[in-house]
């Protein structure tokens, strides 16, 4: 049995009988079973678990998992307090600062964010240590892509944040007539410093977005 929040598991339940998600579970317990990989297992469904199908209102897409000691928490681009901030997370507050004025927060931990409906998903939801998409063969895409196809189909009016060209790659899954989609460059210091990130204004226009459709913006 998968552990993973109720209203998920009514739209993603087919998923854990097919082939690939038999596969891919055995996969990830022998990978955990050699070796240090993350997040802790009982995370690897952090972002379903802490933002209900239901409530989802914002998709952030990241790639994989931090890949060193600590990091990794089951929410893409979120570190535990206490953890110091990626280069890309603290490219995400500043733009947020510029944005909303909002200052750069006293942490990395995007739980509070999870709270108020946003999905912070990796497409691949493990890896193992040291190794940057280790595990993205393993068949996470095709469970991730299910999930962003479900919320495609069964809701209205989300807000897609698509940042980089691996997460932009998953715009074919989204319907534009029903769904705002906000595309950039990737937040990493390679791509935001050559240009594109600084200045999308994404925040001001998801929240404007949301606001329009009587939604509670998000508190960035």
């Amino acid at each position: 049995m998968v552990k993973i929040e109720e209203s998920w598991n009514q739209h993603l339940g087919a998923e854990f009988d097919k082939p690939y998600f038999v596969n891919l579970t055995k996969a990830v317990r022998e990978e955990y079973r050699r070796g240090a990989c993350y997040p802790p297992g009982k995370l690897v469904f952090n972002a379903f678990n802490l933002c209900p199908f239901d409530e989802v209102k914002v998709v952030i897409i990241g790639q994989d998992p931090y890949h060193e000691p600590g990091q990794a928490m089951g929410l893409s681009f979120s570190v535990p307090e206490g953890v110091p901030m990626p280069p890309s997370l603290i490219n995400i507050f500043k733009e947020i600062e510029a944005d909303l004025g909002k200052p750069m927060p006293p942490n990395g931990d995007l739980t509070r964010w999870a709270k108020q409906g946003v999905l912070l998903l990796n497409a691949t939801l493990t890896v193992r240590a040291h190794e940057a998409n280790s595990h993205q063969q393993l068949g996470w895409t095709t469970f991730t892509d299910a999930a962003i196809k479900a919320l495609n189909d069964h809701k209205n009016g989300l807000v897609f944040m698509l940042w980089g060209g691996f997460a932009r790659g998953k715009k074919y899954l989204i319907d534009r007539n029903r769904h705002l989609v906000l595309e950039s460059v990737h937040p990493s210091p390679l791509s935001a410093n050559r240009g594109g990130w600084f200045g999308n204004h994404q925040f001001s226009q998801c929240n404007a977005y949301l606001k329009e459709r009587g939604e509670q913006e998000i508190v960035w």
